[in-house]
Parts: C-alpha cells; structure tokens; sequence
C-alpha cells in the first residue's frame, strides 16, 4: 500500500459522514490484507532462511576444501529458479551486482539520521462516534 492510500483511509475514517458499514468494510479490508501481508512475510523469511543456510553451507564446504563448495548454492537458486542459464544472464547479473554495492555504498555514506521526540500525523480527524 503506498503512502498516500494511506493518507486516504486515513482521511475515510476521520471523516464524519462516513457510514458506520463503510468503516466496518474498511476494517475487514485491512485485516484481509494484514494477514495476506503477513504471510507474504513469512514466505520470504523461510526462503532468506534456506538462501542464508546454503550460503553458510557453501563456505563452510569451501573452508574444507570439498570437491564443489558452491553445491548447496547453486541447488537452492535452481530450486527458486535463480540460477543464471547464460552468459548474457550472467553479465547482467554482475553488472547488477556492482551497481548494487556501489548504491549501498553511497547510501552509507550519506544515511539521514531520523527525527527524534513525536512523529506528526498528516490526517488529524476529529472525534467520531458510530451511528446506531
């Protein structure tokens, strides 16, 4: 959900005229793309958990000198079908890669502090009782 989708259910709510059935819509809405949300999340922390343990496991085979260190690796992004096929796919990937580093790098070095005391809400609505 973007910012200003936000900043309009924000808006709806404080608004009101709103009928008490919208705000109830609204309310289910929100729960139904909460929970969607959350599982979404949980999706990709088991995939970050199966990338970062192959990742351990190549290293750790490379630390012993084992035949292909890159064995657990290169089996979990086939398996998420990310392992690159050619070498134009290749080359992309590099050049991806070193444009990433260099962002992160240059996001570093500048990293905005954020403001400390109270965050100051953009929709202030007034009080609202729900019609019987």
């Amino acid at each position: 959900m973007t910012r200003s989708e936000f900043d309009d259910i924000r808006a709806f709510l404080a608004d009101e005229a709103t009928p008490s059935e919208d705000l109830l819509r609204v309310a289910r809405t929100l729960i139904d793309d909460l929970e969607h949300a959350r599982m979404r999340e949980a999706v990709l922390r088991a995939r970050y958990l199966y990338l970062l343990t192959a990742a351990r496991a190549s290293v750790a085979a490379e630390s012993v000198d084992a035949p292909d260190p890159l064995m657990f690796l290169k089996r979990e992004l086939d398996e998420q079908g990310q392992l690159p096929e050619d070498d134009e796919a290749v080359q992309r990937i590099l050049s991806d890669a070193r444009a990433a580093s260099a962002l992160l790098a240059a996001m570093e070095d500048g990293v905005p502090q954020r403001p400390r005391g109270m965050r100051l809400r953009r929709c202030i609505g007034t009080h609202r009782t729900l019609r019987k």
